[in-house]
């Protein structure tokens, strides 16, 4: 039930951003900073949840995406990061205990597919 509700927040984050219109938009954004990772020679590596359904892994994305911005190359994407800072502060209260969350540093791409499909399923839920 806790899952249900922080997934409906983040897809309500997601649709309240005024700049961008609808989650194919940001999915869209979302593909173009896959492909400039893709294209990265520093290979940045980013600690991903193992299962993204996690109620528990919800912190370690926000953090995973903190990290992403970090790199020079994603300026571009501020909306994006904007979406998501706004996001992680509506979240905060549910995110006050930290459990455990399986991860492991993976290429910031595969980071990046997994953001994406937690987004389709918030999005997918709120419905």
């Amino acid at each position: 039930m806790k899952t249900h509700l922080c997934l409906l927040l983040l897809a309500a984050g997601i649709s309240a951003a005024p700049r961008l219109s609808s989650v194919a938009e940001l999915l869209t954004l979302l593909q173009q900073m896959r492909e400039l990772m893709t294209k990265d020679t520093q290979n940045m590596r980013i600690e991903t949840p193992d299962n993204i359904d996690d109620m528990n892994c919800v912190s370690t994305i926000f953090e995973g995406t903190r990290q992403l911005k970090t790199n020079p190359a994603m300026k571009k994407f501020s909306v994006f990061f904007q979406t998501f800072e706004r996001l992680k502060q509506s979240l905060s209260p549910s995110l006050a205990k930290k459990e455990k969350c399986d991860t492991e540093r993976k290429d910031a791409t595969i980071f990046i597919e997994k953001l994406m499909t937690f987004i389709r399923k918030a999005s997918k839920n709120a419905r």
